[in-house]
């Protein structure tokens, strides 16, 4: 074949309309949709279950103590085996982990639905989150392996982070709707038909992938080491809330954490097949974007959980209604997400992107301290509801940067990285910010302040400590992230 032949059958291709590289394919599109539905039912499942909590306790004889193990079960089991099931996914193809976790979720979901004793719903929900677990940590690596342009790299992305604020906001309404309606029973039966749109979609649509087979990380000892260190690290979390941060059982469970991860680090240093090759942590761009959402994530529970907290117990709204009222916020982050963020970091980068949409975060938190007892929904809180867009500017951007130094062979474990850092800024972020809101609450009524004055005056505390957050994330993103490119 001659040169010119050569030259002219690539014509067609390097002449291609530039619109039709941001857009998606048929089967592109659906496979986004299973992943993205995928991600919708669990992030759904962990905000509905928040608010069928006070049914679950007096249904079930739970404890005032035990019943947060409704949610701690879940967030040990979902948390600890996040890393580690991106990695599995790498070695047994990321298409056969997401089926397995989203079949197992709906089997646990409907055993969870069922369940007549405090006993059978823990361990249903720790089932939950593991399968859990199995699909959401190698959802990005599906992405970012099936988009690799950067135009429907973005789109995706923004796509996918979208899910994450609708099923959030979307969870509280539907949570107070099915509680108040049918029973708490059926926030935990709803997963069924989702998750099953969820199968049909991917296992039709997300490529087939071989994985890198087992032996090419069969890091045992490793694996153990990371999954005792998180789950230690987490249960250390989510009860410093009731022993206290400076209590021997909180630094104890946090330093034996920290020594398992440490051990887990030297081990990969030296295994001749590691879980977790440490050449990925060479990659600014991977930990600088962790080290942000680890802030970020912390920081935007002062705005959904404590503004949530703020607008039932001091402003008088009921659960529905603080879930409509908090609809604008899930509207404006997915038009961000959706409509602009992908333009915007194809333009100006990811990291001025996700620089932009923390300083926008940062300003709708320092809004939230002057709230009164008296506040009004339109003046007061309508523009914060607004101004956390920049969650769907920053998200897309962070996770962008996460994945843009992953190879393929490595995508979920990247995943996984990045899915971990967000339960652990989720984990955080709660225990840290109710805990301080609780004590400032505490010593304002101690001074004599009305019980109404007192609440928001900790919330006030909570906010501030977020709005902190948020800037110690800027600083992260300009210090470590490396300057876009022209």
């Amino acid at each position: 074949m001659s040169a010119q032949t050569r030259s002219a059958d690539r014509a067609p291709a390097a002449s291609a309309p530039p619109a039709e590289s941001s857009g998606f394919d048929r089967r592109g599109a659906l496979a986004l949709a299973a992943v993205s539905t995928g991600a919708l039912m669990t992030i759904l499942d962990g905000s509905i279950v928040t608010v069928a909590l006070p049914s679950i306790q007096s249904d079930l004889g739970f404890s005032a103590a035990g019943v947060s193990w409704v949610m701690n079960s879940y967030l040990l089991a979902f948390g600890g085996l996040l890393l580690l099931a991106g990695r599995l996914g790498d070695l047994i193809g990321r298409k056969r982990m997401f089926l397995g976790g989203t079949v197992l979720f709906v089997a646990a979901s409907m055993l969870a639905g069922a369940a007549t004793s405090p006993a059978l719903l823990v361990a249903a929900r720790f089932l939950q989150g593991v399968g859990s677990a199995a699909a959401a940590a190698v959802s990005l690596g599906i992405l970012v392996t099936l988009f690799t342009e950067p135009g429907r790299r973005g789109k995706a992305l923004g796509v996918y982070s979208f899910t994450g604020a609708a099923g959030a906001s979307l969870g509280q309404v539907l949570g107070g709707v099915l509680t108040e309606t049918l029973s708490w029973h059926w926030i935990f039966f709803i997963n069924l038909p989702i998750g099953l749109a969820t199968l049909a979609m991917a296992a039709r649509a997300v490529p087939a992938d071989r994985g890198l087979g087992v032996k090419a990380g069969a890091d045992t000892s490793g694996a153990l080491l990371i999954i005792a260190g998180l789950m230690l690290g987490i249960y250390a979390v989510v009860g410093a809330a009731q022993y206290g941060w400076a209590s021997t059982r909180t630094l104890g469970l946090s330093a034996l954490a920290a020594a398992l991860a440490a051990g887990f680090l030297v081990r990969q240093a030296f295994a001749a097949t590691p879980l977790m090759p440490l050449r990925i942590l060479r990659s600014r761009s991977l930990v600088g974007a962790n080290l942000v959402q680890i802030l970020m994530i912390s920081a935007m529970f002062a705005f959904q959980i404590v503004v949530s907290l703020a607008m039932q117990h001091v402003l008088g709204y009921g659960a529905a209604a603080t879930g409509l009222a908090m609809l604008p916020a899930a509207l404006s982050i997915g038009a961000a997400a959706l409509l602009v963020s992908a333009r915007l970091i194809g333009r100006f980068g990811a990291r001025r992107v996700l620089i932009s949409g923390l300083i926008m975060l940062a300003a709708a938190l320092s809004l939230l301290p002057r709230l009164s007892t008296h506040a009004g929904y339109a003046a007061d809180l309508l523009p914060t509801m607004l101004l956390i867009s920049g969650g769907g500017l920053a998200m897309p951007a962070a996770a962008s940067l996460a994945m843009s130094g992953a190879r393929e062979q490595d995508a979920g474990l990247v995943s996984g990285i990045y899915n971990t850092t967000q339960q652990l800024g989720s984990a955080a972020g709660a225990a840290v910010l109710t805990t301080l809101s609780a004590a400032r609450s505490s010593t304002l009524l101690g001074r004599g302040e009305s019980s109404a004055d007192a609440l928001m005056g900790g919330y006030h505390l909570a906010f501030g400590v977020g709005a902190g957050l948020l800037a110690a994330a800027i600083v992260v993103a300009l210090t470590v992230l490396r300057p876009d490119r022209g």
